[in-house]
């Protein structure tokens, strides 16, 4: 193992000792309660299987059979979750061909930050994430259940479902993919819209009509944002079949996968006498395992966020220090749009999960004494399924990238670490995704130019008025301001700007997305200025340096000019009445920083601790 991977992990572990062993002791007293269904009341019974057919009531009465419980985000809106529509009837009928049974449990909440980006509903998108867990754990909650399928792909739906099936760490859970969509019009291309668009060189019709040939059916987006860094590291994790994450929706292959999950959880449960439950696959190497894939293919910054909370959920406090270390002794081994101009369909074809396992279990960048839902140690998932004669079956993946333009080796990476840099100074911490960035963008010191909304940006750039090189300050966005939306509406204007030859940079508290690209960007910053932070305190003009390769983020005015300043007082009312936004009022005021996981479920743990 690499001595720094190992070094992390440990310090991860000792760090979490108590939090881990009370966590540990939690599911095992869930364990050994079981399902209560043996001891429900006759009325209670009645009602957890009514509509069940009088084979499957037997079978729930006599305790001998596992039922396992279907969680789904399906919506019909979503490209990405449309698929899910029929695959409850699919995973039922597999599980009874198991000689197990299946019921609906319940559904979660998804929205989809590509339809409100820019719009009043983003501000409800990282809270999403919490309102998933909490609705995960209330489909559970019937006690019902002997294990558990997920269904869920993007952005927030993800760690959210992960984070309540941890709740209910006892049973044996199984995450199922649908896939992304085929392959539209090249992602540089769509980008090239999108940017003459700002620019007002290409008109609405245009643009959306470069839009609809990138998003085009059912399926997840192909570029490599959050969604699909959520289905990686999840694999990663040992949560999904080998190969599972990115094979189409749609084919004979995607169904089979689909109802050999439903088969596999059915071997994991207390009934099967081979129990392996969640609680116990996601340990601190499982973490760490999956934070080394995100970094080594340039994923997600989001989970920057929502890998902390899901270590918190586990028993773990995962930190940017860790993210930061692990990066460092991480190559980046693919060209993902963003950071490439290849889309996940090319990331399989160059070889994909199977080659990346590979890879990185042969440098010694992954655990592989860890636990999965197919046993023992990350062996199997160096294969990809195949179906031979219409039967599932798993074969050696490629030994060597068949694009290394898409997957480069660990001896020849694109770059020498993970494309992660965590940012500190006076301003405080922030996380630049730097795996996109072109040679020496991520070291810049320039004049800030400050917003306290992404609204006000556009008027600017279209009156030419940040045509110079400039830092742009976009503050006020954090959690407990606004609820921290995707500002990935500032990418184009700030691209037009780089092209046109302007060092250019920006600042914020609130969230970049997970397609942040060329545009050296330092968010998350921590603490936000609604609570406290010096952001608030920064002038039109002050000088700010941010250097990505130092971890430098700092404002360039004297201490006692500071000291000195009022911070701004911040004028939110638009943002925080109308879409449904006043409904979360306490879920915002709970939420912790951003570098805690932005997380409203632990607040009361952090503040007792």
């Amino acid at each position: 193992m690499n001595s720094i991977i190992q070094e992390v992990t440990q310090r991860i572990i000792e760090r979490s000792q108590t939090e881990r062993r009370a966590y540990l002791d939690k599911i095992e007293h869930a364990r050994r309660q079981g399902p209560h269904r043996g001891v429900l009341s006759c009325g209670n019974l009645a009602h957890g299987f009514a509509a069940c057919s009088a084979s499957e009531k037997a079978d729930l009465r006599s305790m001998t059979k596992a039922n396992v419980a279907i969680v789904s985000s399906y919506n019909d809106m979503l490209s990405a979750h449309q698929p899910y529509e029929t695959y409850p009837q699919i995973l039922k009928e597999a599980i009874r061909e198991a000689g197990s049974v299946a019921q609906f449990a319940g559904g979660v909440p998804a929205m989809c930050d590509g339809v409100t980006q820019g719009n009043p509903g983003m501000d409800l998108s990282l809270m999403s994430r919490d309102v998933i867990a909490m609705s995960t754990a209330v489909a559970l909650s019937h006690n019902m259940f002997d294990a558990a399928l997920m269904l869920g792909i993007c952005d927030k739906i993800v760690p959210g479902l992960l984070i309540g099936s941890l709740a209910f760490g006892h049973l044996p859970t199984v995450f199922v993919p649908a896939g992304p969509m085929p392959s539209g019009i090249p992602n540089k291309e769509k980008a090239r819209v999108r940017q003459a668009y700002a620019e007002g060189k290409a008109s609405r019709e245009e643009l959306l009509e470069a839009e609809s040939k990138s998003y085009h059916s059912a399926g997840t987006c192909t570029f490599y944002g959050t969604a699909n860094s959520n289905q990686l590291v999840v694999e990663t994790m040992g949560l999904h079949l080998p190969g599972s994450s990115f094979v189409n929706p749609g084919t004979p292959l995607r169904d089979a996968l689909t109802k050999a999950a439903a088969k596999q959880v059915t071997r994991l449960t207390d009934i099967s006498g081979n129990y392996m439950p969640i609680g116990h696959i996601v340990d601190a190497k499982s973490i760490v395992n999956g934070v080394v894939a995100l970094l080594a293919t340039g994923g997600s910054t989001n989970h920057t966020m929502h890998l902390v909370a899901v270590a918190k959920a586990a028993g773990y406090t995962l930190t940017w220090d860790d993210f930061s270390d692990l990066s460092k002794a991480t190559p980046l081994l693919t060209r993902i749009y963003p950071n490439g101009s290849a889309d996940i369909n090319h990331f399989t074809a160059a070889g994909g999960m199977s080659l990346l396992f590979k890879q990185l279990l042969d440098a010694g960048l992954l655990h592989n004494d860890v636990q999965t839902i197919c046993g023992q140690g990350l062996d199997l998932y160096t294969k990809e399924p195949v179906l031979n004669d219409g039967e599932l079956e798993w074969r050696d993946g490629p030994k060597t990238s068949l694009d290394p333009q898409v997957v480069a080796s660990v001896e020849t990476p694109f770059k020498p670490d993970g494309g992660l840099s965590v940012l500190e100074g006076n301003l405080g911490r922030a996380v630049m995704k730097t795996s996109a960035l072109r040679e020496g963008k991520g070291i810049i010191t320039a004049p800030a130019v400050v917003f306290e909304d992404q609204f006000e940006l556009d008027k600017s750039f279209q009156a030419g008025e940040l045509d110079k090189d400039c830092i742009v300050v976009v503050r006020f966005q954090g959690p407990k301001a606004i609820g921290m939306p995707e500002l990935h509406r500032l990418t184009p204007p700030l691209g037009v700007l780089q092209d046109r030859g302007f060092n250019v940079a920006l600042v914020t508290d609130g969230r970049m997305s997970g397609a942040s690209g060329k545009v050296p960007a330092a968010i998350h910053v921590t603490p936000e200025a609604y609570n406290g932070g010096l952001l608030a305190k920064v002038q039109n003009g002050d000088m700010i340096e941010l250097d990505a390769d130092k971890g430098v983020m700092r404002l360039l005015v004297d201490d006692v000019e500071l000291e000195a300043r009022e911070a701004v007082k911040a004028q939110l009312e638009h943002h925080l009445v109308g879409m449904g936004r006043e409904l979360f009022t306490g879920m915002r005021s709970q939420l912790t920083g951003a570098e805690q996981g932005a997380c409203s479920l632990f607040a009361t743990q952090e503040q007792q601790a």
